[in-house]
């Protein structure tokens, strides 16, 4: 225990400050995404299609923009400028929803709130990359993404709690604006660590020419796995349709975030020991078996261990995931790499929505979760024999 302190001790004040701006953001993101589909289907009467539509779109959207972020962050070796700007979007787009009064208008504020996620993701990912040693990649990352999963536990609760007082939804989302302004202002006391510009730029490609042959085949999978993976608000849909009650939502929401919280440092660390592919394959089977049994039961009482178990899934692989791609990919390239990394995760995010939405409604939910975990699995398989095979 004293040992894992002291490695926390030794992290870079910017990779702690960096998940502190993410903790501020999560608080606030995390305290609208869970009502999104409530106001949806309470206010504006519309339904898993539509949801589909809003979420692929959206994310889809923001992808590609982390794609552009990452490469023009490698050409000008300057990511801070990225980072502030694209949590500036995030946070002056997320009040607004309490005016939509449309679908298409909470689209449009999905598309904004994702542009700024996409702008400076990729910077941000290769600024924490940058900022410690191999060694301490695991670590970074998953402390990172146990402060961003904080942040995601605040945001549920303080909705549950506004909704428990009967707070109207559209008030709830202006209270979004206090997170955003404070997210705002610790990116801008981020400090960029010193490294020099690369000697020449590699021109960018669309078939990624100069990016080694592990990592193009480490998306390959990737994207088999992200056709898999849709919004998780229909995770938040299916919890409703077996009963649970609209308050508690946030909170089971908040449920996942927490377990996450608690499991991601440990083991994104543990990733730095035995290797980032085994704990990546063993978080994608978590999630296959989440699937399949979400889409079986029909007593909302399980949903809650069903839900933490999917905080496990969450904590083993989102850290491990972004290390990996560190550790495949030359340091001139990283912002490069992040940016393919994020546009293949998020891209995909449109069809594997638009699919998931229009198999629950033509077909039925179970459909839907199967085709999810059979993705998942056969994703796992591949990233073993396939993908890394010599990777530890």
């Amino acid at each position: 225990m004293g040992k894992a302190f002291a490695r926390l001790r030794e992290l870079p004040r910017a990779v702690w400050l960096l998940g502190l701006v993410s903790l501020c953001n999560d608080s606030t993101s995390e305290l609208i995404y869970p009502l999104l589909p409530i106001y949806l289907a309470s206010v504006l009467m519309t339904g898993a299609g539509a949801l589909g539509v809003i979420e692929g779109v959206a994310e889809a959207s923001g992808s590609l923009l982390k794609l552009f972020s990452g490469v023009l962050s490698d050409r000008q070796r300057s990511v801070k400028p990225w980072v502030v700007g694209g949590y500036s979007l995030a946070a002056a787009a997320r009040p607004l929803f309490a005016l939509a009064t449309s679908w298409p208008a909470v689209l449009l504020l999905r598309f904004a709130d994702r542009v700024g996620k996409g702008l400076r993701s990729s910077p941000r990912d290769a600024l924490l990359a940058l900022s410690v040693a191999p060694e301490q990649r695991g670590l970074a990352f998953g402390l990172h993404r146990a402060m961003d999963n904080v942040g995601a536990v605040v945001g549920p609760l303080l909705a549950a709690w506004l909704l428990a007082v009967e707070v109207p939804l559209r008030d709830i989302f202006l209270w979004a604006s206090l997170g955003g302004a404070l997210t705002v202002v610790l990116a801008l006391a981020v400090e960029e660590p010193q490294h020099p510009p690369p000697a020449s730029a590699t021109p960018f490609c669309w078939r990624m020419q100069g990016l080694p042959g592990p990592f193009r085949r480490y998306l390959a999978v990737l994207a088999l796995f992200t056709l898999g993976n849709s919004s998780n608000v229909f995770l938040l849909l299916r919890a409703r349709e077996l009963g649970l009650a609209e308050y508690q939502v946030p909170l089971l929401w908040g449920l996942v975030s927490l377990s996450a919280a608690l499991f991601s440092t440990p083991l994104s660390a543990l990733s730095d020991r035995v290797g980032r592919p085994r704990l990546i394959v063993c978080g994608w089977g978590v999630y296959g078996a989440f699937y399949l049994l979400l889409g079986c039961i029909g007593q909302q009482l399980l949903l809650w261990p069903l839900f933490a178990c999917y905080g496990l899934f969450m904590a083993a692989t989102e850290g491990a995931e972004k290390a990996l791609v560190a550790d495949l990919v030359e340091q001139e390239m990283l912002g490069t790499a992040y940016g393919w990394f994020h546009l293949t995760s998020g891209l995909l995010l449109l069809p594997a929505s638009l699919v998931f939405g229009w198999l629950w409604q033509a077909v039925a939910p179970l459909a839907a979760f199967a085709l999810a975990a059979a993705c998942a699995l056969l994703a796992a398989l591949l990233l073993r024999l396939w993908a890394l095979p010599r990777q530890r």
